[in-house]
């Protein structure tokens, strides 16, 4: 499977000033992900998507590929996900180079791995699935057959439609939300349907120990906690 991975690291953020090029543990965020990506086994190319200067001569220092620069429409607040990743791709096959499927990298998840990359990969090939996404368990508290969802005049009703809840946490299936470190989905589920996750979703469980996503001062510092620590093994 040719894959193309595609870096989102636009210039603009409001939680942390200039959050792409903030130092963790004495390097830019940005060059934890690239790192992991470049180090990964089963990507074809890795494309960084940015409307910044800074940000483009950094990851091109880095390794990475910055074929052009982000469109200042495509770069705003509340720009969704999916349009940049449609862009970069349009752009690509106008160019002629074509790719089976397309893995998400945000820099807000510096902690992943290489493996976890080339794991995603391989399960969508070996399970042909329209999308594999990395997520962790969901504590058994927060379980949709426990939580209850409250309608217009305040009753409550389960998330899943069921008159009375699981009554044991034992008897309770096994669910997940997502990590949001990586995203992979077929081309045709991004072009075509427009949509990174279609109808056959497949996960990849993250230890939830490393799941670091950074949006605040505080998530800074602890991944910088958990890189002094190191991964056991």
């Amino acid at each position: 499977m040719n894959v193309l991975a595609i870096i989102t690291a636009r210039g603009g953020s409001k939680g942390i000033p200039r959050k792409n090029l903030a130092l963790l543990a004495g390097k830019p965020l940005l060059s934890y992900t690239a790192e992991a990506a470049l180090a990964a086994q089963s990507l074809a190319r890795v494309v960084l998507s940015t409307d910044d200067d800074e940000i483009a001569a950094l990851g091109r220092q880095l390794g990475l590929d910055v074929p052009f620069m982000r469109p200042q429409e495509l770069a705003r607040d509340q720009t969704p996900t999916l349009p940049v990743l449609q862009d970069v791709v349009q752009k690509l096959e106008a160019a002629g180079d074509r790719y089976d499927a397309i893995c998400l990298l945000q820099p807000t998840s510096p902690l992943r791995t290489a493996a976890d990359i080339d794991c995603c990969v391989a399960k969508m090939t070996e399970l042909q699935v329209d999308s594999v996404i990395t997520v962790l368990p969901v504590p058994p508290k927060y379980n949709p057959h426990w939580v209850y969802f409250a309608d217009s005049a305040g009753q409550l009703r389960l998330s899943t439609g069921e008159e009375a809840p699981i009554p044991r946490r034992q008897e309770l299936p096994p669910a997940y939300h997502r990590d949001g470190s990586i995203y992979i989905a077929r081309r045709d589920t991004i072009m075509l349907r427009s949509t990174l996750f279609g109808q056959k979703i497949h996960g990849h469980v993250i230890d939830s120990q490393w799941s670091v996503n950074i949006d605040e001062p505080a998530d800074l510092l602890r991944a910088e906690s958990l890189l002094r620590a190191g991964r056991p093994g």
